[in-house]
Order: structure tokens, then C-alpha cells, then sequence
């Protein structure tokens, strides 16, 4: 996935930054050469990267390459989810069915706001913040997370009063949510269960009945996260001018503050834990009501009883001094230390239990609350106060968290790793859990280990956790607070030729040097206000939200590779699990795909993210591209292709003067070497916000948008997972489980199945067009299917069916042609594949 700016947006970025690198001098590492050491790259786009990531090089070659690694991860994941949303993040490679639109969780939303705020344009980072409170379907609430602390994190590294405080009344209104469900107000504190945390069987809810989710306590996650959001408020108020707001949400956080470190911290056990919310039983053993963890229950009087979420109060800066003695524990082998931890819960604790099935957080090393620790850690050693803890535990800690990225050999993250031998077993899922985007990393290198310190003032902090050992190293290309930043160690000066020393560099000058690694400052000299940018691009290809329009069609499609996965907004390359369209199988020596519009949009740039997969599938040898002028299909001219040959594994770029055409046909001429093949295709022009698609075409005999009255949808069983037969004619295409909108018969004990639609009066109908719903597990394409039109007195099989394509593919539209039928009802009998059962997201039936 890349970003996409038109010249003249480039243009105000330019002066609203200051210039572009070679304004700001000689960049200090070789970008390219950095980037061509890893052997890693699934996606190759070496521009993105260049343009988009500050660069670093350390002695460690292990740490770079989880460093790089991540930053490809975060590409799986960004997700240009509408022209009315821009940008967000997935967490699943898929989008499992609890996610919110376009496939976003809160749970990690903080962890990615975080990571995405040093991408050097604050475009992502920003739409993705304005996703939670702008997008219908969004789930800002279903788990906990900080994501008022994460907009004011944003505004700390790109700041821009306009924008963040605009998100200041959803930001109240959100945290008033929280408060309405989960305020105590005699306690003064929030409750949550594990399971909503994102630990869903851990050492308190396996004292209860419900082992999954837990019971209700009053944990130092949410209150601490709900502490920082406290805290982003009144900063953002007090951005705002607004002293009332920002003198109300001090307060609420003072009380957060107080309570929890009164309620929730042992000072037997030096440590801080769940406080119960009501009385649990479980094995004839009680846990009561108002304890902490291990004060009542089956082990009660027990020394232990920590949890690794216990250091998050120090992920935020929350406490005051006198607690750092919890950190005694977080290096100790009978701890929370090991090989390829740390641990959730210490290794002595009596409920200690490491599995590999999901989803266990009683010892399973799991990133998520590793990047939580780090963070916690690396604000402990800037503190300065006196605590069991070293920079140089920092660093292993980290260097720990970087191999633990590894799956035979090569970079690698799921949801959580066995601790003593790295292994992913258990929690890396097929089409799930590949290359996980549920923790951070990027953030904790150029805050932590290289130790710029991100603020809202015109002050630029360093105070680097680097180990002392180090002879050199250099981070490159942070865009900060519009500047250009760089900051190198270089013992004897002759590694970077930039004189011996640690050196901030700011707009190509230096601003300090220290001859040893310590805290450096300077000041951020401030930029003129930038004029305002042209209007934004809008990539109309996109089709996340189940219309009509836009649509592909193609001269050939591999059954297993749908060409609607070519519109979900996200790119990846591999070759499982799948995100792809190929003519695989094509006799074809050339074949083409149109994108239609449904109406005339103003296109001025294509991005074709071609595949090139080791396994037949490679950039075509050359494509030429044509626009639909309304008779005939005309070439589109005066084109700037990046790169200027076909490449795979990137986006390919393609510039030329807006045409306003309602069609775009591209015509790919296959290489010598095999078949070509996308994972995505994007059409950028200029639009107004906000943006509505073109309306379907009319005709369709079973659309009913409304769900009331005729046409009515029947099936002889339907799952009871959600589904309905009424979304199969409700106007809506979603291939993908979130959001739900199909029919399946997933738990029918039948050999086949139908879905019936009633006209109320009847209609002539002679073609069907199935939008097959497939999960690739317990729905697939049926094994069979035939049209069957009712007659009065019974159902007869509609004459001369000819499908196309011949046998049904899932994940795509299915066309069927038959004689015509006058006829009241129709139904579409599927003949179910093996174990699976068949299902639909549309079925529209039509008069030709």
C-alpha cells in the first residue's frame, strides 16, 4: 500500500516542511543500500520506503532487520478503507467477524497510532485517528485502549491545532462512553474484564467460571489507559483555549491517579494487581469481593500473583515516585525474564501455564504487553529515579523482543510466542494471524533506544537508552514538528564523516553534540504557516463498503483468485495466505480487467501493485492503459510510469493529465515467464467530500435496500451466526466476514440447500447473478447450483442454464442465464461442497 500525493499536494508538503532532503543537506545514511542489506522484502517498494520511514543503523544487524521487518508489517495492515475515511490499520491479516469497518480493532489502535506517527507524512496516522470517532461501524469502545493519549501522541511528532483539536468533543464523548459503562463512582475507578484487554484466559479469570472472559475488576490497564486519555483531554483543551474542559479532565485524572495507586498496589508484593469487583467462586473457593489478586481464593496468602500488565502505570507516566521496586522482578529468571519473554505472569506464580492454543496469558510471551513493558521501562530510565533497572537491561530487553520476530529464520510476528523456545505454534493461524499488527516496535527504537523523546513544545529532546558499547549509530529522515531530523553516534567520526561525537542534525545543520552518549536539546525554530494544500485525491477503485459501483470485470480470473480482492484498500505479496487476483491458467497471450466507475470520475493517476510470485505469477512483460470516452476505448497519453518497466512487488505508479471517463481498461500482455497477476489496483483523482458512489443500475428484480414488503427472501435453513436471507438482496456485496451481510447455511445437516425470492407479483426474469460468500473453512462455493422458478403448483429447473464462469468460484460474482420464466418465485438450489456449506452476500436477479 502506498501513499498517494498528487505533485501539487507534494508541492505544499514541500513548504510546509521546508524543503525536500536535498534542501535539508546530504542525508547521512545511504537509504538504499540500507534497505537492500535486508533479504527479507516481501514488498519491494523501495520508493515507499525511502519516502515514507526514518532510517536507522545500529551494530546490532538482528535489531535493523525486526526494525525494517516492522515497518513492511504496518504496510500489510494500512488499509485505504474509503474516499470519505482514507487510511486505517487492520489487526488480522484477515478481517475476523468481531472486527470493526474495514477490519480495525481498538485493542491495538494505540500501539499502531504510535508506530504510524514517525511515518514521515502525518496523513495516515492522522485519517486512522479520525477513523474511531468518524466511521460508522468503528467499535471505538469494544476493547480497551488509549486513544486520546494516541491523538496527542500524533500531535506531539506532527503537530497541527486545527486538526487535533477538532477530535477534542468525539474524544469527550468517547470517554464519557467508557465512563457510562465502566465508572465506579465509589471507587473512583474503571472496571474491565481480561478478556476485553485482549488477555482472554489469564490467572484471575481462571479462578471464575467463565475462564474466557473473566469477571469484572478494577485492573491498572483501562484505568490506566482511561488516566491518559484524561490527560490528552486537558492538553487538547488547554490547545483549544478552553480552561473549563481542560480543569475538568485533571481532575478526573487526578482521581484515576489517586485511587489506583491506593487500591491497586501491594506494597507486601511490590507490585500492582486487579482489584475484584464482586465475589467469584470456583472449586469450592471463594474470591471476594474488594481483594487483590491472591488476598482471597484458592491461593490465598500467596506471595506472588504479578502480572506483566502491572507495569503499565509507567507505559504513561502515571505514578508518582515510590513504586519502582516493582521492577525488581522484571529481570528475575523466576520472573518475568526469559529467552524470548518477558513473561505474562512470573514463572513461580502457582497458575503459571504456558500452551501453545490460544489464547493463554498466564506465561506466553505475548508483544502486545512487551511493547507496553518497554515503554514503561524506557520512561523508568528517563525519569532518573533510583530503580532496579538499567539502560542496558532496556537494551536487552529489546534485543530479546527483536529475535523473538523469527520463524525459520526469517522476520516474523504472530499473536504470541512460546518464552522459552520462540516458538509461534498455537497462535499463528492460517489467513489470521500472519504478521500480527498488535504491538509496536519502530516506536520503541526511535523513542527508546535512540531516545527522541517526542513533545508538543519547540524543544527537540534526545536522551538515547543506546548501550554504552556502541561505537556508532544513526537514525535518518525523521520529519519532526515539520523539520528534518537526524541523529548519529559516531565514536571517532569516521563512520558518518560528520566529526566524533552524538549529534543532533536538524535541516542538514547541527543544533548540539555531546562527546558521550547523554540527553541532548535544542530548539525547534518555527515554520511559517504553509498555504493551504490543493484538494485531496480520493482513490475511486476502492470498494470496501459493498456497493454496486465501482466494479472490476475481466477477460479471465483464476477461480481461486477472485479480482475483487483488487479493491480492499490493502496490498501484500506473499503468496499465502492469498490477496490476489491471476490469470493463472489463461490461454490468453494478453487479458484485461476494466474498472467501472458507474459514473464519469477525474482520474489523473493509477496504481497497479503487481504480484511476482516464484510460482508462475510475474509482472506482465508491458500494459497499456485506455479510458472509456463514452463510444469508443481511447489510449491515455503524456504518461509518467514509476518505475518504467513492469516491476512486482510494488506499486506501480502511473501519472498522466486527469481524463473524466467512467471506465478504465487496463491490457496486460503477459511475460515469457508465466501469468500475470495484482493484489491491488488503485484510481486516484480529485473529489469533494462527502463522496457517494454511483447507484447500482436499475433492474435488479430482487433488491429490497429496505427490507420491508417485496420482493422477501426465504432459505430452507440459515446459520445462526447473524446471518439472514434478507442480506442477500439488501443492495449490499461484502465478501469478507465484517461487516456481516450474507446468507449462508453454515450448520445445515442437509445435502443441499435454497434461497428463495418472493416478487409478490410475478416477474420475467432469465438471468441470475450469485455473489458467492466464501471463508475459504466452513462456507464455500457450492459444488453445484441450478435456478429453479416456481409455477404455480411446484418448482421446475429453468431451462437452457448456461454459467459463467461454468463451475462456481467464491468471493466472486457468478453469472447465469437461462430462458426467460414469468414467475412469482425464484430460488437457487446449491449443492453443497463436501463438508461446507454454501452461502451468498448477494443474489440480484434480472430481465435481459
Amino acid at each position: 500500500m502506498s501513499l498517494s500525493l498528487s505533485p501539487a499536494l507534494s508541492a505544499a508538503l514541500v513548504l510546509m516542511c521546508g524543503a525536500v532532503d536535498q534542501g535539508f543537506g546530504q542525508p547521512i545514511l545511504d537509504k538504499r543500500k540500507l534497505w537492500s542489506a535486508q533479504t527479507f522484502w516481501d514488498n519491494q517498494d523501495v520508493d515507499w520506503f525511502v519516502e515514507n520511514i526514518p532510517f536507522l543503523e545500529t551494530p546490532d544487524p538482528e535489531l535493523d532487520a525486526t526494525y525494517y521487518y516492522r515497518w513492511e508489517v504496518l504496510t500489510k495492515h494500512l488499509t485505504y478503507g474509503s474516499p470519505n475515511t482514507g487510511y486505517c490499520f487492520t489487526e488480522f491479516i484477515d478481517r475476523p467477524f468481531w472486527s470493526g469497518t474495514y477490519g480495525a480493532i481498538s485493542c491495538p489502535a494505540g500501539h499502531q497510532l504510535y508506530e504510524a506517527r514517525w511515518l514521515r507524512d502525518p496523513l495516515v496516522a492522522r485519517d486512522y485517528a479520525k477513523y474511531w470517532f468518524k466511521t460508522p461501524g468503528a467499535q471505538p469502545r469494544n476493547y480497551s485502549t488509549w486513544l486520546g493519549d494516541a491523538v496527542w501522541a500524533v500531535h506531539q511528532v506532527h503537530p497541527d491545532r486545527s486538526f487535533t483539536t477538532s477530535l477534542l468533543p468525539s474524544l469527550r464523548e468517547n470517554y464519557r462512553g467508557w465512563e457510562k459503562k465502566h465508572f465506579t463512582p465509589e471507587v473512583g475507578l474503571f472496571w474491565q474484564t481480561g478478556h476485553d484487554d485482549g488477555m482472554e484466559f489469564n490467572i484471575n479469570s481462571r479462578q471464575t467460571q467463565d475462564i474466557l472472559r473473566g469477571a469484572p475488576a478494577y485492573r491498572t490497564t483501562l484505568n490506566s489507559y482511561m488516566w491518559a486519555d484524561a490527560k490528552a483531554i486537558e492538553s487538547i483543551a488547554t490547545l483549544a483555549g478552553d480552561a473549563a474542559i481542560a480543569s475538568e479532565f485533571a481532575s478526573k485524572a487526578l482521581g484515576i491517579k489517586t485511587n489506583l495507586q491506593a487500591r491497586l498496589w501491594d506494597a507486601e508484593r511490590s507490585f500492582f494487581f486487579p482489584l475484584s469487583q464482586r465475589e467469584e467462586q470456583r472449586d469450592g473457593h471463594v474470591v471476594k469481593v474488594g481483594t487483590l489478586t491472591y488476598q482471597s481464593g484458592q491461593f490465598a496468602g500467596s506471595p506472588y500473583g504479578r502480572e506483566l500488565h502491572g507495569y503499565v502505570p509507567w507505559q504513561f507516566n502515571l505514578l508518582d515516585p515510590g513504586f519502582e521496586d516493582a521492577w525488581k522482578f522484571l529481570m528475575d529468571r523466576e520472573g518475568f525474564l526469559a529467552d524470548f519473554g518477558p513473561l505474562t505472569a512470573e514463572r513461580r506464580d502457582p497458575l503459571f501455564k504456558v500452551t501453545d492454543t490460544c489464547c493463554w496469558w498466564s506465561g506466553q510471551s505475548w508483544p502486545y504487553a512487551t511493547t507496553q513493558t518497554l515503554l514503561g521501562l524506557a520512561n523508568v530510565l528517563n525519569q532518573g529515579r533510583p530503580a532496579p533497572v538499567t539502560r542496558d537491561d532496556y537494551y536487552r530487553l529489546l534485543r530479546t523482543y527483536a529475535l523473538t520476530h523469527r520463524k525459520d529464520g526469517k522476520p516474523y510476528i504472530a499473536e504470541a510466542v512460546h518464552p522459552d523456545t520462540g516458538s509461534w505454534k498455537g497462535y499463528d493461524n492460517y489467513n489470521h494471524s500472519e504478521h500480527y499488527f498488535h504491538s509496536g516496535f519502530a516506536d520503541l527504537v526511535i523513542t527508546g533506544l535512540i531516545g527522541l523523546r517526542p513533545r508538543a513544545d519547540d524543544i527537540v529532546e534526545v536522551n538515547p537508552l543506546a548501550p554504552a558499547s556502541w561505537d556508532y549509530f544513526a537514525l535518518d529522515g525523521v520529519r519532526y514538528h515539520g523539520h528534518e531530523l537526524a541523529i548519529t553516534w559516531d565514536r571517532t567520526g569516521e563512520r558518518y564523516g560528520k566529526g566524533a561525537g552524538f549529534q543532533l542534525w536538524m535541516d542538514g545543520s547541527r543544533r548540539a553534540i555531546e562527546p558521550t552518549l547523554t540527553q541532548l536539546t535544542a530548539s525547534l525554530p518555527r515554520l511559517p504557516r504553509p498555504p493551504s494544500p490543493p484538494s485531496r485525491l480520493l482513490n475511486f477503485a476502492v470498494n470496501n463498503d459493498g456497493e454496486f459501483f465501482p466494479r472490476l470485470t475481466t477477460s479471465f480470473s483464476n477461480p481461486k483468485t477472485p479480482v475483487t480482492a483488487l479493491q480492499d484498500g490493502v496490498a501484500w505479496y506473499h503468496l499465502h495466505p492469498p490477496n490476489r487476483w491471476t490469470t493463472a491458467g489463461s490461454s490468453n497471450e494478453t487479458d484485461w480487467c476494466i474498472l467501472d466507475f458507474g459514473t464519469s470520475q477525474p482520474i489523473e493517476k493509477l496504481k497497479l501493485y503487481f504480484l511476482d510470485d516464484g510460482h508462475g505469477i510475474v509482472p506482465p512483460a508491458r500494459f497499456d492503459l485506455q479510458f472509456w470516452s463514452g463510444l469508443v476505448w481511447t489510449p491515455i497519453t503524456n504518461q509518467v510510469r514509476t518505475p518504467a518497466q513492469p516491476q512486482g512487488r510494488r506499486g506501480n505508479t502511473i501519472e498522466f493529465p486527469a481524463v473524466e471517463t467512467a471506465r478504465i481498461r487496463m491490457n496486460f500482455t503477459h511475460g515469457p515467464e508465466g501469468r500475470t497477476g495484482l493484489t491491488e489496483v488503485e484510481a486516484w483523482g480529485r473529489g469533494s467530500l462527502p463522496y457517494r458512489p454511483a447507484p447500482s443500475p436499475p433492474g435488479n428484480l430482487a433488491v429490497n435496500r429496505s427490507g420491508r414488503g417485496f420482493p422477501r427472501a426465504t432459505a430452507s435453513f440459515t446459520s445462526r451466526f447473524g446471518d439472514s436471507p434478507a442480506m442477500a438482496i439488501d443492495g449490499r456485496y461484502h465478501f469478507t466476514p465484517t461487516p456481516m451481510n450474507r446468507w449462508t447455511s453454515y450448520g445445515s445437516t442437509n445435502a443441499t440447500d435454497w434461497l428463495e425470492v418472493d416478487f409478490g407479483t410475478p416477474r420475467e426474469v432469465s438471468r441470475a447473478e450469485l455473489h458467492i460468500y466464501d471463508d475459504r473453512g466452513g462456507v464455500q462455493s457450492p459444488k453445484e447450483y441450478y435456478v429453479e422458478y416456481w409455477t404455480g403448483g411446484n418448482w421446475e429447473r429453468a431451462e437452457k442454464q448456461v454459467k459463467t464462469p461454468a463451475d462456481a468460484v467464491g468471493g466472486a460474482v457468478n453469472s447465469v442465464r437461462f430462458s426467460s420464466v414469468n414467475t412469482l418465485k425464484i430460488r437457487i438450489q446449491f449443492v453443497h461442497r463436501d463438508k461446507a456449506r454454501s452461502g451468498l452476500t448477494e443474489l440480484e436477479l434480472w430481465k435481459e
